[in-house]
C-alpha cells in the first residue's frame, strides 16, 4: 500500500498540473498531507463520498497519462542513470569536470 501511495504521490508531482484545481487539491490532501477521506470532505465543505469519487478520478487521469506518455518513468530512468555516472566518475582520477558537469544535469533535472 505504501509503494502505491508513494507511486500516486510521485504521479500527482510530475503530472498534477494537467489536473483541475480540485482534483489536484484533494489529491494533495491525500497523499502529500495524509489526510483521511473524513477530512478532506471536511475540509472542502462537500461529502465523504464526493472526495472518493475525485480521488478516483484523478488517479485515473495520472495512470492513463503515464501509460501513455511513460515521463515519470523516464524520467526516474534518467535519475538512476545520472547516479550510477556520478558514482563511476567520483571513482575515476581526474574526473572532476566530468563530476561536476554531472551535478549540474541532475541538479537541472530536479
Amino acid at each position: 500500500m505504501f509503494e502505491k501511495n508513494l507511486n500516486m504521490s510521485y504521479l500527482l508531482d510530475f503530472y498534477g498540473e494537467v489536473l483541475t484545481e480540485r482534483k489536484k487539491e484533494v489529491l494533495g490532501y491525500y497523499y502529500n498531507d495524509d489526510l483521511s477521506l473524513a477530512e478532506i470532505a471536511e475540509e472542502l465543505n462537500i461529502s465523504r463520498q464526493g472526495v472518493r469519487d475525485i480521488i478516483k478520478k484523478a488517479e485515473e487521469e495520472l495512470v492513463f497519462l503515464e501509460e501513455k506518455l511513460h515521463l515519470a518513468e523516464k524520467f526516474r530512468s534518467a535519475e538512476t542513470l545520472i547516479e550510477r555516472a556520478m558514482a563511476i566518475a567520483k571513482n575515476l582520477e581526474g574526473a572532476s569536470d566530468l563530476l561536476r558537469e554531472l551535478e549540474a544535469l541532475r541538479a537541472e533535472l530536479a
